[in-house]
């Protein structure tokens, strides 16, 4: 799931693969900005058929929280 999920902000974000790790703040480290954001929630619900709520995107903040919050609602919505 973590390496799914930082191809995929690196494919979206257009940035290298070697800087993600779970450790790795969205806005501090890779300056995401909220255009950008909504690019790879739309890119996580389509590749993972999850739904992301609009209150839990700021709590999205390091990779290792994005694959967390996935697995979590994915178990949910099976």
């Amino acid at each position: 799931m973590k390496n799914k999920v930082i191809n995929l902000i690196a494919e979206t974000l257009d940035v290298d693969k070697a800087k993600l790790n779970e450790k790795t703040n969205l806005v501090e480290d890779l300056e995401v900005e909220s255009l950008d954001l909504v690019d790879l929630v739309g890119a996580f619900e389509e590749e993972f058929g999850v739904v992301i709520q609009d209150k839990d995107i700021k709590g999205l903040q390091t990779v290792g929280d994005i694959v967390e919050y996935i697995e979590k609602h994915q178990e949910k919505d099976a």
